[in-house]
């Protein structure tokens, strides 16, 4: 019995050896399991992670949207497109500049900037024929400001007598349809109204400053006043005398001279006067207005045609105000009222 409860003992205790031996084994293995599954993880991680690559931008100025696009796409950058007018039809569509510039590295996925360009802001000639030669011209201004080369370049025009109202197109050279691959330079022909139509002049003397006012505002005469100061018995703020004779035919927009007589001693708040100043001559009558401005307010004392030169308005205004002559909404003379 002693002997088998001896061998029993010693075969438990290499059992318990061999299990522990076992385990050490197993958890090593675990341990090294373990280390190679975040190795794995940690790899996987910064490969997903990682930035895209660097590319080098390809340069596309001066080729064609689509073939810039292309080749865009080939490096994995994508553009971002901004248009533009241009003074040369054959830039149209084309790339006109990129940012970044070509042969730059930058990293895949990166926006390019491109202009573009939509061509022209016009590509023909259009009709100008009845329309005001002013209007044209200040629509063709406006339209290629900022332009270093305008497509289109008005000439001097030559004025021709029409039955048409001055300053109306009558004729055009190149004709509407032209096609603009350079600049253009168009002549006019522009109508300065019935030369040869005469105005009957009206007898203005003894008119008070309203009643002339009113009468010059619908005249096709141009009026050329002087001022004195009223005496002998004159009757202030009145036409005293006039050049032409009443009932007189003159050919349209000639002048006539006159003389008024402003009061000795103005009222405190109107004043009565003569507007005076020296514009250039022009071909034909136009459209002047002549404003009172005081504290923001404005009022319209008269509007009548006129060619320039010497320009003589009597007026009625405020004191302290300020008056504006203009022409076509532009101011070219101003004045104040003392």
């Amino acid at each position: 019995m002693s002997k088998l409860s001896d061998k029993i003992k010693n075969n438990g205790l290499e059992i318990l050896s061999s299990l522990n031996q076992n385990k050490k084994t197993f958890l090593l293995v675990v341990i090294v399991a373990l280390v190679f599954m975040f190795a794995i993880c940690w790899i996987t991680f910064f490969a997903t992670v990682r930035g895209p690559e660097q590319v080098m931008v390809p340069n596309v100025e001066g080729k064609e949207l689509t073939t810039a696009l292309l080749e865009l796409q080939v490096k994995e950058l994508y553009p971002k497109i901004q248009l533009k007018y241009t003074d040369n039809p054959d830039d149209a569509g084309k790339i006109l500049n990129q940012n970044p510039e070509g042969g730059s590295i930058v990293k895949a996925g990166r926006r390019v900037n491109l202009t573009v360009s939509r061509g022209v802001i016009l590509d023909h000639v259009e009709n100008y024929i009845g329309q005001n030669y002013d209007d044209v011209k200040i629509n063709l201004q406006t339209m290629f400001t900022g332009s270093s080369r305008p497509l289109i370049v008005l000439a001097e025009p030559s004025y021709k007598s029409d039955q048409s109202e001055a300053g109306t197109i009558l004729a055009q050279d190149p004709p509407e349809g032209t096609i603009i691959s350079n600049p253009v330079t168009v002549k006019l022909i522009v109508s300065k109204g019935a030369e040869y139509e005469n105005a009957r002049v009206p007898g203005i003397v003894g008119f008070d400053f309203k009643k002339l006012i009113s009468t010059i505002s619908g005249s096709r005469l141009i009026f050329d006043f002087t001022v004195h100061v009223a005496e002998n018995g004159e009757t202030e703020g009145t036409v005293t005398s006039q050049a032409s004779a009443a009932g007189e035919y003159l050919p349209n927009y000639s002048r006539v001279s006159a003389e008024i007589a402003i009061p000795k001693k103005q009222n405190d708040d109107e004043v009565m006067g003569l507007f005076v100043t020296q514009l250039p001559e022009y071909p034909y009558a136009v459209e002047m207005t002549l404003e009172s401005s005081k504290n923001g307010v404005k009022q319209n004392l008269i509007t009548l045609r006129h060619k320039g030169g010497n320009v003589t308005i009597p007026y009625i205004a405020e004191k302290d105000s300020e008056l504006i002559l203009s022409i076509a909404g532009r101011t070219v003379a101003r004045q104040t009222v003392d």
